[in-house]
């Protein structure tokens, strides 16, 4: 017996090499492409009505465009779709109309805030198909194929982690499934100072990003009322 037990321990022992018996190293920590652009949102302190000021008013273009957008954007009863940097919700009640009592909205944010507006929002208007999303800086952090659309209007330059995020997009939804880009045009010598200094990159290097993240390009859907945005559409391999 003592013979058999040794000659196991012995044959266990010698299919373990000195790696495997060590600790995994950490992870080195992800480096930020825009230090700093998501301070304000992670403010404990945030103002919602300043921010719905800012968010929810004629001079913003996407605020105007909002009936365009939701025709382009195609949403069929039964689709989950993902509204990743909600926001102060401007989109949520007509996705839940939307998808139907068959679909799903999830309203994802990075600040607790706007998440906690979405909640109450939610309930006063009886949203039951809606779910608000504490989300990370690098994760959306939803489960495997549980979306069909995966919308990004003016929030994309707010990635910090655009490579991590991106990846959670990618799990997080079926194959076939469509990935909204709407974001600010960004050209030296014709945009606003505001969009040079804040956009970190133009319309090309933002789709290349997409594209290697698992992502095809389809089409650039064109807005009549966009002047300084886009509307891109990808597809997930």
């Amino acid at each position: 017996m003592r013979i058999l037990l040794f000659t196991l321990i012995a044959a266990i022992s010698l299919n373990f090499s000195p790696v495997m018996g060590q600790e995994a190293a950490p992870a080195a920590p992800l480096k930020s492409v825009k230090p700093g652009i998501n301070k304000p949102f992670l403010d404990p302190d945030l103002n919602i009505e300043e921010w719905i000021n800012r968010f929810e008013v004629e001079s913003r273009e996407v605020f105007r465009a909002k009936e365009q957008i939701l025709k382009q954007l195609k949403l069929a009863p039964g689709n989950r779709i993902a509204d990743i940097g909600t926001g102060t919700g401007l989109f949520v009640e007509p996705f839940s109309e939307a998808v139907g009592n068959k679909g799903w909205v999830y309203a994802l944010d990075i600040a607790p805030k706007f998440v906690e507006r979405i909640a109450k929002m939610a309930d006063i208007l009886n949203l039951n198909n809606v779910t608000p999303v504490l989300c990370g800086q690098d994760d959306i952090r939803l489960a495997p194929g549980s979306i069909d659309v995966a919308f990004i209007c003016d929030v994309y330059h707010h990635f910090e982690y655009p490579a991590a995020s991106l990846a959670s997009i990618h799990k997080a939804m079926v194959p076939g499934g469509k990935l909204v880009l709407i974001d600010f045009e960004r050209i030296p010598g014709t945009s606003r100072d505001w969009t040079l200094n804040h956009v970190r990159a133009g319309k090309e290097t933002f789709r290349k990003e997409i594209e290697q993240a698992g992502f095809e390009f389809v089409e650039e859907v064109k807005i009549p009322a966009f002047q300084e945005n886009y509307f891109l559409c990808f597809k997930r391999k």
